[in-house]
């Protein structure tokens, strides 16, 4: 007879890991969305205007579906702390940006998988890595040096400012998987959890445009609305709702180290919509982050 195996560390079957490749890959283009859209939308703008669209989405669909919304089940405070966590992480990734660069910033975004597995020691015991699969993260992570180089150590006080903000918000992704996968909110439906966070997040992003001065002088473009569209109708109303229900159904720490991908589908999602070039060593970056994930993922 085979061992039961914790449903906090149920690894990933076909239809997950296609789906987060999907998900990795949507979050991919949307680096290129935001960037687009950000000489005409500031940042904490994009943020408020596309959680309050995908709230009203979400919760339609939600309705459509008869999810029971407003139903007491005991998730209100895990539901608030995933939401401040959520706000938190995009309004330091954001706020971060104007201090240091896009190749640093997603360096330190990126420790959040590394934040997950070590969290997940305490709050998901069953969902603990082997050696073989630490290994495996530290090769993905080699691989996003490979693509994106080691940074240099930061020479102006805001350039390190910002580096801290960005480790900062991965500590708070990282921190928005941990609650969801280890409270009530895992017998949520995966809407409301969404909409706790879209919710909540709504108006920090307001009072934080508000704070920094953010203001827009024109009606954006069609190319700026139509990438925030984007980011607000595939990435936060669909792709989030998804991601957030694999997290309830299989391995937080595995999945998240799945996110690895997404800034190397970033690059070639600059390199076709904006004609970015490709490091000479991208395709070995791909080879080390593929190989890592294949090591997070192997069966023990």
């Amino acid at each position: 007879m085979s061992k039961a195996v914790d449903p906090s560390a149920r690894p990933l079957d076909a239809v997950a890991v296609v789906l987060t490749l999907v998900l990795c890959l949507s979050w991919g283009f949307n680096q290129v969305a935001v960037k687009l859209a950000l000489p005409e939308i500031p940042p904490l703008i994009q943020g408020a205007a596309r959680s309050a669209g995908a709230a009203v989405l979400v919760s339609a669909w939600a309705i459509l579906r008869g999810v029971p919304l407003l139903r007491r089940d005991g998730t209100l405070k895990a539901g608030i702390s995933a939401g401040l966590l959520f706000a938190l992480e995009f309004v330091l990734v954001y706020r971060g940006l104007v201090w240091t660069t896009a190749t640093r910033a997603v360096l330190f975004v990126y420790l959040a998988p590394f934040f997950v597995v070590l969290g997940a020691r305490w709050v998901l015991p069953g969902d603990r890595f082997s050696r073989l699969q630490w290994l495996g993260l530290a090769l993905s992570f080699a691989g996003m040096i490979v693509a994106f180089g080691i940074p240099t150590p930061a020479a102006d006080p805001r350039e390190m400012l910002g580096d801290l903000m960005m480790v900062a918000g991965a500590i708070a992704w990282a921190g928005t998987t941990l609650v969801i996968k280890a409270s009530v909110l895992n017998r949520a439906s995966q809407e409301k959890t969404m909409l706790y966070q879209l919710i909540v997040s709504i108006p920090i992003f307001v009072a934080g445009a508000l704070l920094f001065g953010e203001r827009m002088t024109a009606m954006p473009s069609a190319v700026a609305l139509g990438a925030l569209a984007y980011q607000t109708v595939w990435v936060v109303s669909i792709t989030f709702v998804v991601w957030f229900a694999l997290i309830i159904r299989y391995s937080a720490s595995r999945l998240s180290a799945f996110t690895f991908l997404t800034p190397i589908f970033g690059v070639l999602a600059g390199h076709f919509v904006l004609g970015e070039a490709l490091a000479p060593g991208f395709l070995a970056a791909l080879a080390l982050v593929a190989g890592g994930l294949i090591l997070v993922n192997r069966p023990g």
